[in-house]
């Protein structure tokens, strides 16, 4: 019987990334939470030197109407309002990776930098007995690559899933991963 595995998605802001395969992951019956490990919740603005910029535990319903209320079309446009709809849907707001007393099996980072952050605030923890692998899959923040994401995601946790011993599968299954997805993977594992 394959392990009911813990999981934790997380990108820079918790917005699209780790937001799209919480959607997805959860809708495949995987028990998932997700996170960002930004200082703050960085949105695209109306010119690039002006990104908006909210604190994590902003509901989405009042980010949605903060866009709303600044320019309608535009956010429409870019498919912000369409992205925070579908989060409000999920949760209630953008939550902090480092503020979590949650403990997971495996934690999956969207880009290294994420990663990076992800790594040293489990070094940087005191009690280290229990186990988690942080893996993590490059994927750019844009809404069509998070769709992919999301899907390249589940495929991964689907093969850890069926695994009767992930800690003795986990560098075949990366590997053979990464042959598929053609994406590198970063992959250690650390404790809590």
């Amino acid at each position: 019987m394959p392990q009911q595995l813990k999981l934790a998605v997380i990108c820079s802001s918790n917005m699209n990334r780790s937001m799209e395969a919480h959607n997805f992951l959860s809708k495949k019956g995987f028990r998932v939470q997700s996170f960002g490990t930004g200082d703050k919740v960085k949105l695209p603005g109306a010119a690039p030197d002006r990104p908006n910029i909210y604190e994590f535990g902003t509901p989405y319903d009042d980010i949605y109407n903060d866009l709303l209320q600044k320019d309608r079309e535009l956010y429409t446009r870019n498919g912000l309002l369409h992205m925070l709809d579908r989060n409000r849907r999920i949760k209630p707001s953008p939550e902090k990776f480092q503020a979590t007393p949650e403990q997971f099996n495996i934690i999956i980072t969207c880009e290294e930098r994420v990663y990076d952050q992800v790594v040293d605030c489990l070094e940087n923890r005191d009690s280290q007995t229990t186990p988690v692998h942080v893996i993590n899959i490059e994927i750019q923040d844009n809404h069509e690559e998070a769709t992919i994401g999301a899907f390249l995601i589940c495929e991964l946790v689907s093969m850890m899933a069926s695994s009767d011993d992930l800690d003795n599968d986990i560098d075949e299954l990366l590997q053979d991963f990464e042959g598929k997805c053609h994406r590198p993977v970063l992959h250690c594992l650390l404790f809590y």
